[in-house]
């Protein structure tokens, strides 16, 4: 055989090699994908089916698909592929975890909300993209990767929207809350929950800035609206809104403060003793704003305005600090200079 014959059998072989290879790749990597998106999708489904029974409701086929935005028949698909792995069972329509699915769900559910408690304390992500970013997340974290997480954040038992944080072992702290409108009229309470979903009520909550550990007072209330007065603000909400938070009670050891106000309301020629930093206020944050001396009893006093009136420069302790306003939201205080219009 000439040299030629024997050059171009060498190259074809090499071709159906590397078509081969290339073949093996792409395959391998859709089974790698489908299996992937058959996890999250599973994983979906029990957090989903979690908290239709956390609700005391039902859950089908139907309301499956219309929760998860799929189609009824990949949820069939799923549910008996579900079945078949012991996580899920039927009864006639509707379906059910098992205690093994139960356990799932939970562990996804805790590194979600430990992702969202990240998120706050750790990052500068607005509480707006935490619940994204964290479904994104949770699928992802192997197990070792939860407890290096949970410890690194002190082992919290709340995440920031007040929702429990199931523990390693699946124990839930409990819980009291009593949703905003059936809270008692003229009776101090704090903000211990702020449902996120759906993401537009959230919107509306947080551009009031409404945060947990907030204290209010219902001042009125009826079928229509509620208005409830909030560290010195007045805010109204309908019902349907006003159901996504939650109060408790305020402790024995706390003080409604009928005067609290945010420092992002204090004027010129006005001075106020700090009251205290809001909860909401975490990590960088926090600690800038201790470290600057806003502490419980301070005299703070606005120092410089900028044309646009953010940031605004306050004296503490004779020194001048600037603040953004969404930042001086989160410090509380009592004015001792009044005008007629405060």
């Amino acid at each position: 055989m000439n040299p030629a014959a024997i050059n171009l059998i060498v190259f074809a072989l090499l071709i159906l090699i590397g078509w081969v290879l290339i073949k093996l790749f792409t395959t391998k990597k859709i089974l790698h994908s489908k299996a992937n998106k058959n996890k999250t999708l599973t994983e979906d489904m029990l957090k989903q089916l979690y908290h239709v029974a956390q609700s005391k409701r039902t859950a089908t086929i139907n309301g499956l698909a219309g929760a998860l935005k799929i189609r009824k028949s990949k949820v069939l698909q799923m549910v008996v592929q579900m079945t078949q792995a012991n996580l899920v069972e039927t009864l006639n329509d509707t379906i059910h975890l098992t205690s093994e699915g139960k356990s799932y769900a939970l562990k996804i559910i805790r590194t979600h909300r430990l992702w969202e408690k990240y998120l706050a304390e750790r990052t500068g992500h607005q509480p707006s993209d935490w619940h994204y970013l964290a479904e994104k997340m949770e699928h992802q974290l192997s197990e070792n990767e939860i407890s290096a997480l949970s410890n690194t954040l002190g082992n919290p038992l709340f995440d920031p929207h007040g929702d429990p944080i199931p523990s390693h072992e699946g124990n839930i702290a409990p819980v009291e809350w009593i949703p905003l409108p059936a809270y008692p009229l003229n009776t101090p309470g704090k903000i211990a929950h702020i449902e996120d979903e759906p993401g537009a009520i959230y919107q509306q909550i947080l551009a009031k800035r409404m945060l947990i550990g907030s204290h209010i007072k219902i001042i009125e209330s009826d079928k229509n609206e509620i208005v409830i007065n909030c560290e010195g603000q007045n805010h109204s909400f309908s019902p349907i809104v006003a159901a996504n938070i939650s109060i408790v009670p305020l402790n024995s050891d706390e003080v409604y403060e009928e005067q609290a106000k945010r420092l992002s309301s204090l004027k010129k020629q006005q001075k106020a003793e700090v009251i205290g930093i809001s909860k909401e206020c975490r990590g960088a944050s926090r600690r800038r704003l201790l470290d600057l001396g806003i502490l419980k009893g301070t005299q703070i006093e606005v120092d410089l305005e900028s044309p646009l009136k953010d940031p605004i420069a306050y004296k503490v302790r004779n020194t001048s600090i600037a603040l953004r306003n969404s930042l001086a939201d989160l410090i509380l205080i009592k004015k001792l200079q009044l005008d007629d219009n405060q």
